[in-house]
This record gives C-alpha cells, structure tokens and sequence, in this order.
C-alpha cells in the first residue's frame, strides 16, 4: 500500500458537450495542504453549489487528512464573450425594478454589471451538469492522489535514509559504554591505590579495592545506555513496518518520532564522553529532520 503526502494539486477541464464547440467549460481544482484532520473547503459558483454534498461525500471516501480547498468554474468556451441577454429576462428585471422602487424609492438602480449577472443566473443550466461534474471530479481526485503518492514516496526515501543513520549511530554508541565503564574502573582502582598508600596501612587492600569496584559499579550503572539504545532500535524497526505496510500511517510516525527524540535526550543525559554526546547530539537532529516529514504524511 502507497504512503500518500498531504501536499499534492490537481486541475482538470472538459467541455459540457462534445458536440458543440459554444459549449460551456467546466472547470475543477484540487488544492491539499496538511492538517491535523481532514478540513475540506469548497469554492462554487452559484450553478454548482448544489453539488457540494456530493462532492464533500466523495472526498472523504478517498482523503483522511489534510487542508483540501476545491475550487470549480463554469466558463463559456470564449471567455471574452459576452450573450446578449434575452429580452424576455430584461423584462422581468425591469418590471421586478419598477415594483422595488415603488416600495423603496431611495433603492439604487441595478448596474450593466447586475443585470448581466442576473439574466445570465436565469438561463438553465447546461444538461447533464451534474454528470460532467461528478466525472470532473473523479478525474480531479485520481491526479491529486497520484500527487500525493508520488510525494509520499519521496517522503519515504528520505525516512529511509534517516533510518539508516540512526541505526549507524546506535551502533556506535553501544560499546562505548563498556570501553568507559573499563577506563573509569581502572582510574578508581588506582586512586584508592594512591589512598592506600597515603593512609599508611590504615586500609587494607581488599577494602579499597572492594570501594573502587563498588564505585566502579555504581558509575556503570549511571551511564548505562543499553536500555536507551534498545528501546530506540525497537522504535526505528517499528517505524520500517510501517512505511513498508503503507497507508493511513502519519499520526503513528509522529507518536514514534516522539518516542525517539525522547530516547536520544536521555542518552545525552547519561554522556560520560563527549563522542556519546556527539551522537546524541546527531540522533536529535536527523530525528528533527524526520518529524518535519513526518508532519505532511497522511
């Protein structure tokens, strides 16, 4: 199953008859962004409003998140032209004028403007509108999820790689820690050493030693990083899964994210050398990097 971005566009047209040339253009386009939730905004003119049900009924049956905005137009084939309007529809507006401003003197006369606009709201509408329309916006819905799918796999890529260099990092923080565990022993050792002989026989050896390796023990487990390194790992074969599952997967990526970034603080927290800080430090980032992705996946 594909992993779809958020961010894709998508615009179609076709005519209203493929007999007439004179024949009206429709118009639709697709617009998403990324959301939290699926947010769907529709601009319409007013011989397609009707439709916005079935549309909106039709986007959420393939779309689960993202900010969509859909915008579709009606257009006569030559947009610069006007139609006369018809005598008939001039009549009726001027008579529903005359009855207006017998009522309301100081009312203002309608413009070229309004009644072009409302002769031209009296037509009937082209047949089958609403057929071209839901066709229309099939076509327009498969060229935005396409968008989105071949975002999405640009997307994944990109996780991929960050995958891959987190696991790279994981694996050089891992014996790191036996190496410093070793180094401090041997310093604790020869400190109480040196306590030893300062004290002048006051301590025994067994005693010293058994307080250099407590201590010795104690540090190791302060520094201990397995468990981090673990649970990060558990956390990087998750987030494979599910870019290789595919589908509605961005809510769960960005609890993973999360998780990690959390995972990698703590390993900073515990440092006892700056290289183990330094890979905390560029786990953060390519994690960063990953939940910016992260965010326009759906």
């Amino acid at each position: 199953m594909s992993v779809y971005s958020m961010t894709g566009y998508a615009s179609v047209q076709q005519s209203t008859s493929a007999s007439s040339a004179a024949a009206p253009r429709l118009g639709l386009e697709i617009r998403s962004v990324n959301s939290r939730f699926l947010d769907l905004v529709f601009r319409l003119p007013e011989e397609l409003r009707h439709a916005e049900p079935a549309l909106r009924e039709k986007l959420a049956s393939r779309l689960k998140r993202g900010k969509v905005e859909v915008r579709a137009s009606l257009d006569s084939a030559q947009g610069s032209h006007l139609k006369d309007p018809p005598p008939a529809a001039l009549q009726r507006l001027s008579a529903l004028e005359d009855t207006v401003k017998a009522w309301l003197p100081s009312v203002v006369p309608l413009s070229v403007a309004d009644v072009l606009r409302l002769a031209a709201s009296d037509q009937p509408a082209p047949q089958d509108l609403d057929v071209h329309l839901a066709q229309l916006a099939q076509t327009a819905l498969d060229a935005l999820l396409d968008a989105r799918a071949r975002e999405g796999d640009k997307l994944v890529t990109m996780l991929r790689d960050r995958l891959a260099a987190l696991r790279e990092l994981a694996a050089r923080a891992g014996p790191l820690v036996p190496q410093l565990v070793a180094q401090q022993r041997a310093r604790f050792l020869e400190r109480w050493q040196e306590t030893l002989a300062l004290a002048g026989g006051g301590v025994s050896a067994e005693a010293a030693q058994d307080r250099a390796l407590t201590e010795a023990t104690a540090f190791a487990i302060r520094i201990d990083v397995a468990e981090e390194i673990t649970r990060l790992s558990a956390h990087l074969d998750e987030v494979e899964r599910l870019l290789n599952k595919g589908g509605e997967l961005g809510k769960r990526l960005d609890f993973l994210i999360q998780e990690m970034h959390r995972e990698a603080n703590t390993l900073g927290s515990k440092s006892a050398a700056l290289e183990l800080t330094r890979i905390s430090v560029d786990m953060k980032v390519l994690i960063e990097q990953m939940r910016e992705q992260v965010q326009n996946i759906e």
